[in-house]
Formats: C-alpha cells, sequence, structure tokens
C-alpha cells in the first residue's frame, strides 16, 4: 500500500469514528442510551451486508454497528417528508425573482 492510500484509509477511519462518536453522542444526550444494555436483538442478515456496512463505518463489532445504525435511525430528522408535504405551498403569482 503507497503512503498515499495508507493516508486516505487513515483519514477515512478517522472521520467515520468522529461521525460514530457524534452519533453516540447525540442519541445520549436525547436519552437513547442508557447505562444498561438491556435488550437482545436477534437477525439473520447477509453476511455481505453486515460486512460492508462494517467496513464502511470501521466498526469490527455487531453490537456496536447495531448501536450506531439504531441510533441514525432513530435521531433521523424528517426534513425530506416535510419538504415533500409543502408541495405547491408556493401560491403560483407570487414574484420569485432572482
Amino acid at each position: 500500500m503507497t503512503s498515499a492510500a495508507s493516508d486516505k484509509d487513515d483519514t477515512e477511519r478517522m472521520a467515520a469514528h468522529r461521525r460514530n462518536k457524534l452519533v453516540l453522542d447525540q442519541a445520549r444526550a436525547a436519552g437513547l442510551l442508557g447505562i444498561a444494555n438491556d435488550v437482545l436483538v436477534s437477525a439473520r442478515l447477509p453476511a455481505s451486508l453486515v460486512a460492508a456496512a462494517k467496513h464502511r463505518a470501521h466498526i469490527a463489532s455487531d453490537t456496536e454497528l447495531l448501536k450506531i445504525a439504531l441510533s441514525r435511525l432513530a435521531l433521523e430528522d424528517d426534513f425530506g417528508p416535510k419538504l415533500v408535504r409543502r408541495k405547491g405551498g408556493i401560491p403560483r403569482g407570487l414574484g420569485l425573482d432572482f
């Protein structure tokens, strides 16, 4: 591996770790992550999906992967649906001169 490729991998790994930490910090601040891990989640998933998600997030642990994925889903905003509901919300005669 070249030095440039190694630097890129390090940069991507550090960015992924920062993103993961931010998501978990936000989930914790929202009261979604308590002290105890008190629910067991079990699922049969395609190995390729799990491997790709772990690779992208730079995570080795199934538990950590699920915690980050569920936190992202729980914290996801509803900007898209709100935007779609506003369709047609601007009067036709309104002058939008740019």
